[in-house]
């Protein structure tokens, strides 16, 4: 019989201690800076992508931004955050390492190590302040209701979070066991009392907090959605990990992305750098959508463009004529297929996803 490993065991290390390999000053790259070129066929579909946002948004509909971590990791943040400001974007998505390199980077200016490295000495992931921050931060937004990118977001921009009294906790559960927030009030008690975490103010400075996503989506009111996997992320290499809490907010998440995906008639589907998740969790929550219009009456949801960004070699293939043959490499991106299954039309763009959204961002101001 297997033992399961105990987790509230684990050693974990301040992260100033870390050998981060991305430092903010080195990959941020500026808005307003020359973004980098691209052939002309890529030129072409990021101008009518551009054109395809505008009308979106002048009619009311939906424009949904679903990305990777690598466009964190390589600088993309600010050019990112300054298409939220400017009202172009009505929804951002992405996975757990993409909100953990925007966390890191608000809180330390620097993020990202060595997997090589670190897993021979048991110390991938184990890094103090990355696990007990994020997670206090989904676990106390949990008792108001929050999703786990809400919660984010709010502790950025508040610089920490102010816990409730044990007492307080106790009392709610007792008075209300069938309450919708018990659960969640009862997983922060335990967590206070297992880990010794004191009610009242946590102060965390975020130096950086301008460059993070996820406080500036929450300061504009944008939905921001986490879609994280247990065991996928480094907070799961903390004790204080609780994938109850974690799953409660991405499960807030995602009936939030599919109320976004309701909006999306002749609206605008961005997945850049996402290969797994935005194609999967989009897969299954526009057919919820469909699910529901059906149920009442109404027509499933039409008329919206989906734009696919990653580096994989596309074989050249237009996807608007349905899919490729097998003897095309386009044929085996997996994700291409997903989102060309979904309705509307489908394009694929090979390209580096900074400088796709620094030639889009271009593109919105002519």
């Amino acid at each position: 019989m297997t033992t399961p490993i105990d987790l509230t065991k684990l050693k974990v290390f301040p992260l100033e201690q870390r050998v981060s390999e991305a430092q903010l000053n080195q990959i941020l790259v500026e808005p307003d800076s020359a973004p980098a070129e691209v052939d002309d066929r890529t030129g072409t579909l990021i101008e009518k992508c551009a054109t395809k946002i505008k009308t979106a948004r002048e009619r009311g509909a939906g424009v949904m931004f679903i990305y990777g971590a690598h466009l964190i990791k390589n600088g993309g943040a600010k050019i990112l955050i300054r298409l939220l400001e400017q009202g172009l974007i009505t929804h951002l998505a992405t996975n757990g390492a993409g909100i953990i390199h925007d966390w890191e980077f608000s809180f330390l200016g620097r993020s990202t190590e060595s997997v090589r490295k670190n897993v021979a000495t048991g110390t991938f992931g184990t890094w103090d302040e990355t696990g007990r921050c994020i997670n206090l931060a989904v676990l106390a937004g949990g008792i108001e209701g929050r999703g786990f990118g809400e919660s984010l977001g709010k502790f950025i921009c508040e610089d920490g979070v102010t816990l409730p009294s044990i007492q307080e906790l106790e009392t709610k559960i007792q008075a209300e066991p069938l309450h919708p927030l018990t659960p969640a009030r009862a997983e922060l008690l335990q967590a206070m009392q297992v880990h010794g975490i004191p009610c009242g103010r946590h102060d965390t400075k975020h130096p950086w907090a301008g460059t993070s996503v996820v406080a500036k989506a929450f300061e504009h009111k944008i939905p921001f959605t986490v879609h994280p996997g247990i065991g996928y992320d480094i907070i799961s290499n903390h004790p204080m990990f609780n994938g109850a809490a974690i799953g409660r907010g991405a499960t807030i998440d995602f009936r939030l992305f599919g109320g976004s995906v309701e909006q999306l008639d002749g609206g605008v589907v961005l997945s850049v750098g996402s290969a797994i998740m935005g194609p999967q969790v989009f897969e299954k929550s526009i057919s919820c959508v469909n699910n529901l219009r059906l149920q009442s009456g109404r027509e499933v949801v039409h008329d919206h463009t989906i734009y696919v960004v990653d580096l994989q070699d596309g074989g050249n293939w237009d996807w608007t004529h349905g899919e490729p043959p097998k003897d095309n490499p386009a044929y085996y991106l997996r994700f291409c297929k997903s989102y060309a299954r979904m309705g509307g039309t489908m394009q694929y763009l090979q390209c580096d996803n900074v400088a796709f959204v620094h030639q889009l961002l271009q593109g919105m101001s002519q």
